[in-house]
C-alpha cells in the first residue's frame, strides 16, 4: 500500500494552481501557526484511526504532497514518520517523498534536518528558471532560489531529487524552454517532471487569460516543446517512463508507479483521497470540514465509490498508457476474458499505421506522436470499451494486479519530430 499526505498550506497561492491550499502569507510562522498545529494534531488522530482499522498494513512509499510540505518544521515530518512506523509496517528502503518549494529550503539546516527526520526523496517545484515566467506564474521564488535549493539538498546528502518543470507558459518559445531543460540538467536531479500549463478554469491565471496578453504558445509549438523536450532529456541519460515523468535508470518515482500499476493507497489531510480494497473516498476539501470529519470518527461508508469491474477496466486502460510499459494484453484478458485487439481491431490497425501505438511482447503503448493526441485516443478506447463490456465481468486474477512499480520498462529512443502533430480521426469501432 501507498501512503499520501497532504499538507494544505502555501505560504502564497500561484496563479496557475487549482489544488487544494491555504496561504498562511509571508509573515506568518509555520512553526507558532495555530492553523498548523490543529492540522497536525488532526492529522496524528487520522494516522491512529486508520493504523487501527488496517491492522499494521504494509506501506512501500510515503509522498508528502500539497501546498508546500516543506513549510512543516522538519521535526514535526520526523514525527508524523515514527507514528506511521508505529500504526503501520514501513517497508524497508521505502521511497519517503517530501514536496518543496525553493524558498523554503533556504535555510542551509532544512535539507538535512529533512533527511534526517527519515526523507529520502525531495521534489522541488522549480517551474521555471526565468524571472518574467516565474512571475506570470505568481511563484514566490526566485531563479537563483532554485539552484541554491537543489544545491543544498545535495550537499545535505540527498542522493535523490527531482524537479518539476512546465512548459507551454505564455509567451514560451521552443528555443526558450529547451534552453531551460539545458539549464536544469546541468544541475544533474535524478529525476524531473514535465508538464504542460493548463489554465484551470477559476484559477487566476485562467481569469487573467481573458483580459490581459497572456496569450499560451500555438499549439504547434506547444507539439514541439513536448517531442523535442523528451527527445533532449533522453539524450542526457533521463528515461521518459511516463507522459510527463523522466529519470535516470533506478530512479522512477516509486510512489507515482505505484498509482499507475493499480496499487492500494491510503490519503490522508483535507482533499486527500484512498482507494483500497475495491473502494474509493476523498476527504473534505475545506480544512476545517475535514478536522471535524476525522474527530467525529464518522463512518464514511456512504461516501465510499465502489470500483466496479468496468471502472477499473477503463483506469487500468488511462494508466496504463501513460507509461512507456504501456498496456498489456494478458491483463486486460484477466480482468475481462477479452482479446484487446479483437476489441479494438479497427482502431488499433489505424493508430499502429499512423505511428501512434507500437506493438511489443504482449504490450501495446503510445508512441511520443501518440501521446501527444493521448486525451483523444483514451476518449475513444473508453467509448468502444463501454460499448463491448456489456455483460459481467470475470473475477480478476489476482496475477493481474501484481505491483508493478519496481518492473518499469526502459523505452526505446524518440523519433525527432519538428512538426506539429495533427489531431486523428478514430474509425467507428
Amino acid at each position: 500500500m501507498l501512503l499520501y499526505i497532504h499538507v494544505p498550506f502555501c505560504r502564497s497561492r500561484c496563479r496557475y494552481c487549482a489544488f487544494h491550499s491555504e496561504a498562511l502569507g509571508r509573515s506568518v510562522d509555520p512553526y507558532a501557526s495555530v492553523a498548523v498545529r490543529d492540522y497536525v494534531d488532526t492529522l496524528l488522530l487520522e494516522l491512529a484511526t486508520f493504523g487501527d482499522r488496517l491492522g499494521g498494513a504494509h506501506i512501500q512509499t510515503v509522498f508528502f504532497g500539497g501546498g508546500t510540505p516543506s513549510l512543516l518544521p522538519p521535526r514535526i515530518v520526523g514525527i508524523l514518520l515514527e507514528r506511521v512506523r508505529r500504526y503501520f509496517t514501513l517497508d524497508d528502503g521505502a521511497e519517503i517523498t517530501l514536496e518543496a518549494n525553493p524558498e523554503s529550503l533556504k535555510g542551509s539546516l532544512v535539507p538535512s534536518q529533512l533527511l534526517e527526520a527519515g526523507v529520502n526523496r525531495l521534489s522541488i517545484g522549480l517551474q521555471s528558471l526565468d524571472p518574467d515566467m516565474l512571475h506570470i506564474l505568481g511563484r514566490s521564488h526566485k531563479a537563483q532560489d532554485s539552484l541554491h535549493a537543489v544545491y543544498t539538498a545535495r550537499e545535505a546528502g540527498f542522493a535523490n531529487i527531482g524537479v518539476d518543470l512546465m512548459w507551454g507558459l505564455p509567451g514560451q518559445s521552443v528555443r526558450h524552454w529547451l534552453q531551460t531543460l539545458k539549464d536544469v540538467v546541468r544541475l544533474a536531479p535524478e529525476h524531473i517532471s514535465a508538464y504542460g500549463l493548463t489554465l484551470e478554469p477559476g484559477t487566476p491565471l485562467e481569469k487573467a487569460s481573458r483580459t490581459e496578453d497572456l496569450r499560451l504558445p500555438p499549439e504547434r509549438d506547444q507539439n514541439i516543446m513536448f517531442l523535442e523536450g523528451a527527445a533532449f532529456l533522453e539524450r542526457h541519460g533521463y528515461i521518459q517512463y511516463e507522459i510527463s515523468n523522466f529519470a535516470r535508470m533506478g530512479y522512477q518515482c516509486r510512489h507515482n508507479t505505484g498509482y499507475w500499476s493499480g496499487v492500494d493507497y491510503l490519503g490522508l489531510g483535507p482533499s486527500a483521497t484512498s482507494t483500497i480494497a475495491g473502494k474509493r473516498w476523498t476527504n473534505p476539501s475545506n480544512r476545517k470540514a475535514w478536522e471535524e470529519k476525522v474527530k467525529s470518527g464518522t463512518d464514511r461508508s456512504d461516501e465510499e465509490e465502489v470500483i466496479t469491474p468496468l471502472i477499473r477496466v477503463l483506469e487500468t486502460i488511462m494508466l496504463s498508457l501513460r507509461t512507456s510499459r504501456g498496456l498489456s494484453f494478458a491483463r486486460y484478458k484477466a480482468m475481462t476474458g477479452h482479446e484487446f485487439l479483437t476489441d479494438h481491431r479497427r482502431m488499433v490497425q489505424a493508430m499502429h499505421e499512423n505511428g501512434l501505438v507500437r506493438i511489443r511482447n504482449g504490450y501495446m503503448r503510445l508512441t511520443p506522436n501518440g501521446m501527444v493526441v493521448s486525451n483523444s485516443i483514451l476518449s475513444n478506447l473508453f467509448e468502444q470499451t463501454k460499448k463491448i463490456l456489456t455483460d459481467p465481468l470475470p473475477e480478476l486474477d489476482p496475477s493481474a494486479t501484481r505491483d508493478l512499480a519496481t518492473d518499469v520498462q526502459e523505452k526505446g529512443p524518440v523519433r525527432k519530430n519538428t512538426g506539429a502533430v495533427r489531431a486523428f480521426v478514430f474509425p467507428k469501432a
